[in-house]
């Protein structure tokens, strides 16, 4: 085995270079990810190294980037598209929606869609609006779309190329804040497939389920509660789209109690998908209702109380206490 360390954002570097490498069809496209190499460098010195025309700078307007990408696809390119914050995808949301999630299924399987749109998403980096988004919900609500987030540069280095190699659109859902975070990285070989959950850390008392940035959190809270006597198996979604309920149904039906961790707010969220599934599945296994931990029911808020936005090792210690104290 060859691993090397690297940060989050140079392992989705060395992943794109890779599926570069391997397939000349593969094109990266969007704001300032040419000469500038992206604004967190995921797509530093590739332009250089592969060219204007296989990698991209594209004007501002995220309509046109996408939909750019919707007839490179029909033609057997696999573009990347790099959505530069995830408050601008807004402006792509009809071409996503109405052209990559269903020129699959619209032309009987004649065209696939083999293009990936990444977005760097969640906040906890002190930006302004419109730069810490959580918009995961709306595609995964998509059908015709599968949606990924990756929270570890491990995993965003195989992560990235799997979703380049399939056939279906991808939306890649890269957490911002963890980029500069430093990890071990495989080179031979993936860990896992691109849809499947992982159990990252082993438990017995409850699940807590999560994904991208929300996992070095519960992480964190699950040193805690050890040392407070309780143990947490935390689980990593990794695919919101299609999501891989077994290996949390295995979880939960071992524990029997649920807490699922995530920064978008709980309406209508991943989370809730997740509670309301998993309680179908294993509802004899229960013990306690699931409980989310979520951003709350507003926009997301100014850089000086996001962190009362976020969730918290104490909010998630908080929920665990809540699910413990249910009798069985």
């Amino acid at each position: 085995m060859t691993t090397t360390t690297m940060t989050m954002a140079k392992a989705l570097n060395e992943g794109l270079r890779r599926a570069m490498e391997k397939n000349k069809k593969v094109l990266i496209m969007g704001e300032d990810v040419g000469k500038l190499g992206g604004v967190f460098r995921v797509t530093d010195g590739l332009q250089k190294d592969f060219g204007e025309d296989r990698v991209i700078d594209a004007p501002l307007a995220e309509s046109a980037i996408v939909g750019t990408a919707v007839g490179l696809a029909i033609r057997g390119y696999r573009t990347v598209c790099e959505i530069q914050f995830d408050g601008f995808v807004y402006p792509a949301f009809d071409q996503i929606v109405s052209q990559v999630a269903k020129l699959h299924k619209r032309s009987d399987g004649v065209y696939t869609m083999g293009l990936v749109i990444r977005i760097p998403f969640q906040g906890g980096i002190g930006a302004i609006e419109h730069h810490s988004e959580s918009p995961e919900a709306y595609f995964a609500a998509t059908a015709g779309l599968r949606v990924v987030s990756c929270s570890t540069p491990n995993d965003a280095y195989w992560m990235i190329q799997q979703s380049i190699e399939h056939d279906d659109p991808i939306v890649f859902c890269e957490p911002k804040s963890r980029y500069w975070e430093k990890g071990e990285v495989d080179l031979e070989s993936s860990p896992a497939g691109l849809f499947d959950a992982v159990v990252r850390r082993e438990g017995t008392d409850v699940t807590v389920i999560g994904y991208g940035s929300s996992l070095k959190t519960i992480l964190r809270a699950a040193d805690t509660a050890a040392v407070e006597g309780t143990s947490l198996e935390v689980v990593d979604a990794r695919s919101l789209a299609p999501l891989e309920l077994d290996t949390m149904a295995t979880s939960l039906e071992k524990t029997g109690r649920l807490v699922v961790v995530q920064e978008a707010p709980h309406m209508a969220s991943i989370g809730s998908e997740m509670v309301a599934e998993l309680s179908e599945r294993c509802f004899y296994s229960l013990r306690a209702p699931g409980v989310r931990v979520s951003g709350y029911h507003v926009p997301y808020p100014p850089t000086r109380i996001e962190e009362d936005y976020r969730p918290t090792v104490d909010r998630i210690l908080d929920a665990v206490d809540r699910v413990m104290g249910y009798e069985s």
